[in-house]
């Protein structure tokens, strides 16, 4: 990191943090709601596109470590920022279940049974989440040599599936409608549970400071890597919905493989399958690792308590990690009772209502640490875009999450009383 990093490495990075699972189960997920998540995925990208263009500016006006939380205390103080960071993790301990969930979703076509009883399929969930919690626990080379070994696999099943059975789409199938939503509701839906697979757009702007000329590449790299990530998605999840009939894709717990089957035959399914796994299993990994890294920064900054801030013998913030990967685990065996694609979408919107909510923080924060510096009107416009987007997808994420999200969300405030005993810890930072 001695080196200053230009447009590519900056773009990868983009890149490789939005890539995770999140797109291997959307089409179930969106098999309701028909040729109506199509828009959702426009709208999603629309949204997005303006969330990437918030933070590029935001990394330049206050190129502090902290990315979101850093945004919002200095902006709002210090109870907000606690908020934004306790719900950001809150979003990668949900996520963490909806990974987990998603490759048991693709190991089912090597083991049947993990598609029917469900204890088995949440004992294999918790398998792969425990697995993981230990190879973090080794340590950040450990856990970075497996996450570079997989990183080319999440590419692989979408790239093959989206070019490979592009002219073979049924538009009679990709327009059906089977009994889910419609109208507003269906898109805004749509768009909630399509979020989820642009969540890290924000990654590079944790770059400012080791970045070739950050005010020009980290927006460049910001709206490179989403909007490459937009096509990649739309185009492999329109032909997954394009090729299998929508009552068997809102049932099915792997429907690229089911796609693939139909597409090149049954081995095709078995290697789309193995793929998708292996690129959820590193998507996991990377997210266990920032579960332990965020309430480690936290800790330091006298936001949690001191035991996030404590490493193990091999440098790995190791209280952390076990403590996100216990709160994934139950998280999946409280619900181990519905399907997994039931599981899935449940843990995805309570794990995008955990990152809606900084967003939103972060847009307002935008407008108030730019007030009376001459921002654009057009600059002001998409600020006040990204804000309502993000409100928006929050109210599609329907009123079962965001009760959930909410309590618990506020449910981090008695930690924050509890550690306001302490001595001050850093410095409130400077306005820009």
């Amino acid at each position: 990191m001695s080196k200053k990093l230009g447009l590519p490495a900056c773009t990868a990075l983009v890149v490789g943090n939005m890539i995770g699972s999140g797109v291997f189960l959307l089409p179930a997920s969106l098999a309701p709601y028909g040729g109506w998540s199509l828009l959702g995925w426009l709208m999603t990208t629309a949204g997005s596109l303006c969330l990437a263009l918030l933070f590029a500016w935001l990394s330049a006006a206050l190129p502090r470590a902290g990315g979101l939380y850093a945004y919002t205390r200095a902006a709002f103080g210090p109870f907000a920022g606690f908020l934004v960071a306790w719900g950001y993790w809150l979003s990668i301990v949900a996520g963490n279940a909806a990974i987990a969930v998603a490759l048991v979703g693709y190991l089912t076509l090597f083991w049947p049974a993990l598609n029917t009883v469900r204890v088995l399929a949440a004992g294999a969930a918790l398998l792969a989440i425990g697995s993981l919690t230990l190879v973090n626990c080794r340590g950040v080379r450990t856990a970075s040599a497996l996450q570079v070994a997989t990183t080319i696999l999440k590419l692989l099943p979408l790239l093959a599936l989206g070019f490979g059975g592009l002219m073979a789409i049924r538009p009679d199938l990709l327009f059906v409608h089977s009994g889910g939503a419609t109208g507003f509701k269906a898109v805004s839906s749509s768009a909630t549970l399509t979020l989820w697979a642009f969540l890290g757009l924000e990654s590079a702007t944790f770059l400012s400071g080791v970045a070739k000329d950050p005010e020009k590449t980290i927006p460049r790299a910001t709206m490179i890597g989403t909007v490459l990530v937009a096509i990649v998605y739309i185009l492999a999840t329109t032909v997954v919905q394009g090729l299998v009939p929508a009552e068997t894709l809102a049932k099915s717990p792997a429907p690229f493989a089911e796609a693939a089957r139909l597409l090149w035959g049954e081995g095709a399914s078995w290697v789309i399958a193995l793929g998708a796994a292996v690129a959820c299993f590193g998507a996991l990994n990377g997210w266990t690792l920032l579960g332990g890294q965020l309430p480690l920064a936290m800790a330091e900054d006298g936001m949690f308590p001191e035991v996030f801030q404590r490493l193990n013998r091999r440098g790995a913030p190791f209280f952390g990690v076990l403590a996100t990967s216990i709160l994934a685990a139950l998280l999946v065996l409280a619900n181990y009772t519905r399907s997994l694609v039931d599981l899935f979408t449940f843990s995805i919107l309570l794990a995008t209502l955990g990152t809606l909510v900084p967003y939103v923080f972060c847009s307002l924060a935008y407008m108030i640490l730019k007030r009376g510096a001459g921002v654009s009107r057009l600059r002001f416009v998409l600020a006040s875009a990204a804000f309502s987007y993000a409100l928006w997808a929050i109210a599609g994420a329907g009123q079962e999450v965001v009760f959930w999200g909410f309590l618990c969300l506020l449910g981090g405030g008695p930690i924050y009383v509890l550690m306001q005993r302490r001595p001050a810890g850093r410095k409130e930072p400077e306005r820009p």
